[in-house]
């Protein structure tokens, strides 16, 4: 008898619940209708369902999104290809206009002769002036094998530059660089899971065991994730096959599903270290976490995002889709990572975050303990160093792209990526021309101090503490080159990470940056201390 009564509340909870669907659609429907009807102007059909969709999917996650037939943003983000000219570009606030930041090395805009720092006047003939990134790189792709004019003004010459380019199938490399960090020890950074990603780190880390590689530092920092099946594979490369690396519990059957190692591996015993941050994410988490929970692989950095949901991509009417979240994502150990309620939000309407006191405790292959809900915590935690102000400020700025620019003009070559330094006298030049720019940096101390000094009269305090607070105005007051000189090495990594980019492409870029990084650092060191990696991953 209570299992009919439990089957009929169910029965009508599910009645109740389509009714509410249909009579909600058919409200929305007749207000549409009526609008179209009698409202004073017509409506855009296409731009008002777009934004009642984008509505609609506000309220679940920021994950689940809607991509309309002409957008290729999914087919980029799933294939990591899109048709264009393969090349970075900037929105130049001086000039008003986008500049080449970056060609992609043999992509159409590097053969046609571009360069970072050439400003696009025209392309076709259409003016660009005032258009913002996304228009003008919306403008530069289209379908592989067309043209298009692109008109250029490159820094010191007098002429435009005007070249014809033929749009190619563009590839993201996600994975830019890899080598061997020192004797023995490889490096690879992994910036994304897209299609045939796996092929490339299988490949790579082939060439550094041939060049002597006994370990490895993975780098997996700021990579946002992507396809759950190339992180599978990539995790195949250090696992033996038939190891179970993630599992996704959904609503329908179709979205319980378990992932198993189903290549051969490369090497399941070579020490392993992985670099994680803030900004490691989704298909990145799984394949950190599935490394920790089998005690395969020091975790070094910060704690990782938080993305334990998994999207599929659903055909919509008239060639749309829908990226939809299906199911949560558990590693080898049984945890969610999960940390943001997206069903349940502050007042400020942002995601609650579950707290440590609420997580649960899981154990590793090897007995060490794990939590859920908060993202992948690191073995060893490292974190960055805090910058100043004036080197964020800096780093981002019109004047230090345009120096790189004028550098380049005037050096033919450089030192090799890795080895690339300024000179004390460039460095001055350096500093000359950000102050012949007009370069401002908004010093956090200033604003302190003039809240300070806000709250000080208000309250009575400054007419005895005046004298006081104009001495300490005074020693907190900026000396722009004295600022520069300060943070010279966190500023200079920047420079040098530009140029050496204009000159050896991502791949030396990449070389570039990993000079000095205390995490990569720590990353070697540990892999130097035999017994002291094994320590780290026993209970």
């Amino acid at each position: 008898m209570a299992l009919l009564c439990t089957a009929y509340a169910h029965a009508q909870k599910s009645e109740n619940h389509n009714s509410s669907i249909m009579r909600n659609i058919e409200t929305f429907n007749e207000i549409y209708r009526q609008l179209d009807l009698l409202y004073m102007d017509s409506l855009n059909a296409d731009t008002v369902m777009t934004w009642g969709i984008n509505a609609l999917l506000h309220q679940v996650d920021p994950y689940t999104v809607y991509y309309p037939e002409e957008d290729d943003e999914l087919m980029v983000m799933a294939k990591g290809k899109y048709a264009g000219m393969g090349s970075v570009i900037r929105f130049h606030k001086k000039e008003d206009r986008s500049v080449i930041s970056e060609p992609y090395k043999g992509s159409p805009s590097d053969l046609a002769g571009l360069k970072a720092g050439d400003v696009i006047l025209s392309i076709d003939d259409k003016d660009i002036k005032g258009w913002d990134n996304a228009k003008v790189s919306n403008m530069l792709r289209g379908e592989a094998g067309t043209t298009f004019k692109l008109k250029v003004q490159r820094p010191g010459e007098s002429k435009p530059i005007t070249v014809t380019i033929t749009r190619q199938t563009i590839s993201i490399p996600h994975v830019p660089y890899y080598g061997l960090a020192k004797e023995g020890v490889g490096y690879l950074y992994l910036t994304g899971f897209t299609e045939g990603d796996a092929q490339q780190v299988r490949a790579a880390l082939m060439e550094m065991k041939e060049q002597g590689a006994k370990s490895l530092i993975l780098d997996l920092r700021d990579n946002g994730g992507g396809s759950l099946d190339e992180s599978v594979d990539i995790a195949s490369l250090f696992l033996p096959k038939g190891t179970k690396i993630v599992y996704t519990k959904g609503k329908t059957p179709s979205s319980n599903r378990e992932y198993y190692t189903r290549l051969e591996p490369v090497d399941t015993v070579m020490p392993i270290t992985v670099l994680v941050d803030g900004g490691t994410a989704s298909a990145a988490e799984i394949l950190s976490g599935s490394l920790q929970d089998m005690d395969r692989a020091v975790i070094i950095g910060t704690r990782t995002y938080g993305k334990g949901i998994v999207q599929s991509i659903r055909d919509l009417p008239y060639g749309g889709n829908l990226k939809i979240t299906t199911s949560r994502y558990y590693i080898p150990s049984g945890r969610c990572i999960q940390a943001y309620d997206y069903r349940h939000l502050n007042s400020d309407g942002s995601a609650k975050s579950l707290p440590d006191s609420l997580t649960h405790l899981f154990h590793t292959r090897g007995g060490r303990e794990v939590r859920d809900g908060g993202g992948i915590k690191p073995d060893v935690v490292i974190r960055p160093d805090t910058l100043p102000t004036i080197v964020i400020d800096l780093a981002s700025s019109d004047a230090l792209f345009d120096y790189c620019t004028h550098f380049v003009q005037t050096h033919k070559t450089i030192a090799p990526a890795g080895e690339f330094k300024l000179t004390d006298a460039e460095y001055d030049e350096f500093i000359d021309f950000i102050k012949e720019a007009g370069f401002t940096y908004n010093r956090r101390s200033d604003e302190v101090l003039k809240l300070l000094g806000e709250i000080a009269t208000r309250e009575g305090y400054m007419e005895g503490a005046k004298t006081e607070f104009e001495a300490l105005k005074a020693k907190l007051t900026g000396d722009l080159r004295q600022d520069m000189l300060r943070s010279r090495k966190e500023i200079e990594s920047y420079v040098a990470d530009d140029i050496v980019r204009r000159y050896y492409y991502e791949w030396g870029g990449c070389k570039q940056q990993i000079v000095g990084d205390k995490t990569v650092e720590k990353a070697l060191e540990i892999l130097s201390d035999t017994a002291g990696y094994k320590k780290l991953l026993s209970k």
